[in-house]
């Protein structure tokens, strides 16, 4: 499934590197909403927490549908800016029904929502539906939905106030830190575009990022099926983002692609698919086991357990395939070990369970 961006402005131009300190705020408001998904920040997360006093706390935990599962558009810049302060003056810019209209997507859940012509803001109808969607979603969303339909300058001036709030609590501190990291990226990607090209630069941003045979679609390996056109694209760094690659494409605007930096590329889903189908075979399992203890060659493990050579050596090869075992030559014989730490990435309870 894939985002497909067709392209159409002069080559040299299509590509856009960019940092935005609105951009990393939502990726900080993210890990602080998801812990479980940036293990590595954990322990920042904890102490942000900590040091939150409680009406910050609870205003982030009041409007965290606009950055837990998915961002609003407007938290994403599509034309990013040097500071935070700039960038919420154009979040302000933005009318009511754009700023509403993605808030409430975010909120009741589902980035396949669409609320169109006629609006929440002005027709019962579609302000009852809407609100129907965030009240599936739970309590917390209906209300925040019911203030935003109701009053949405009074929200939006909230979520401001809340988002300066962070910035005094723990952005600036983290953004002063990271500031030197995200120039390095932006040096590196803009050399690569300038002297290899478009394929060269979005290579170094991911391998989920590419460029179409033809030279003019973006092809990024999201949850989704969806095309979309623009005359270029903004690709923005994120310390704070790993491992997300997050995409925004709403309708008249440019589409903006936030990239993680500093960290290495999350596994393919093919080839974590192909790992967990490789283990899926009990005889195979049985042979991983045996393998984490040490390593042994085919003959030793079809005497271990009473099965062919040219058996085990199938089960074998689907394990080498799906990256799980080492081969090493001694002399005549060869011997097979196990790749602990691709093992380990599946899941701790694996490792547990073929080390046990």
């Amino acid at each position: 499934m894939t985002l497909r961006i067709a392209l159409g402005g002069p080559p040299a131009e299509r590509l856009r590197f960019a940092a935005s300190p609105l951009a990393e705020l939502t990726a900080m408001l993210h890990v602080l909403a998801e812990p479980a998904h940036h293990p590595r920040l954990a322990g920042w997360a904890a102490d942000v927490w900590a040091g939150l006093r409680p009406e910050p706390a609870e205003r982030l935990r009041e409007a965290e549908f606009l950055w837990r599962s998915s961002r609003a558009d407007f938290l994403v810049p599509a034309h990013p800016r040097p500071t935070l302060a700039e960038e919420l003056d154009d979040v302000d810019r933005l009318d009511d029904e754009t700023y509403v209209t993605a808030a409430l997507i975010t909120t009741c859940g589902n980035n396949r929502v669409h609320f169109g012509t006629p609006s929440p803001l002005s027709d019962a109808t579609a302000r009852e539906r809407a609100l129907d969607l965030a009240q599936a979603r739970g309590a917390r969303q209906e209300a925040f939905a019911e203030r935003l339909l109701a009053d949405p300058a009074a929200v939006r001036a909230r979520v401001r106030d809340t988002l300066e709030q962070c910035a005094e609590a723990f952005f600036d501190a983290a953004w002063t830190g990271i500031a030197a990291q995200l120039a390095g990226d932006l040096r590196l990607k803009n050399d690569l575009l300038r002297r290899q090209g478009i394929p060269a630069a979005l290579a170094a941003v991911s391998g989920s990022v590419t460029l179409s045979p033809d030279g003019d679609t973006l092809v990024v390996d999201k949850l989704l099926d969806h095309a979309t056109a623009a005359a270029d694209v903004v690709l923005i760094p994120s310390v704070f983002g790993h491992p997300h690659l997050v995409a925004i494409h709403a309708p008249g605007r440019r589409p903006a692609v936030q990239y993680p930096i500093a960290a290495p590329d999350p596994v393919p889903l093919e080839t974590v698919t192909l790992r967990l189908s490789a283990l899926a075979h009990p005889v195979r399992l049985r042979l991983l086991r045996t393998l984490a203890r040490g390593p042994h060659t085919t003959g030793e493990l079809a005497v271990a357990w009473e099965l062919s050579a040219p058996e085990v050596s199938r089960h074998l090869a689907v394990l080498r395939r799906a990256g799980l075992l080492t081969p090493r030559r001694q002399g005549r014989y060869v011997r097979y070990s196990v790749n602990l730490p691709e093992l380990q990435a599946l899941g701790t309870d694996l490792l547990a369970a073929v080390l046990r």
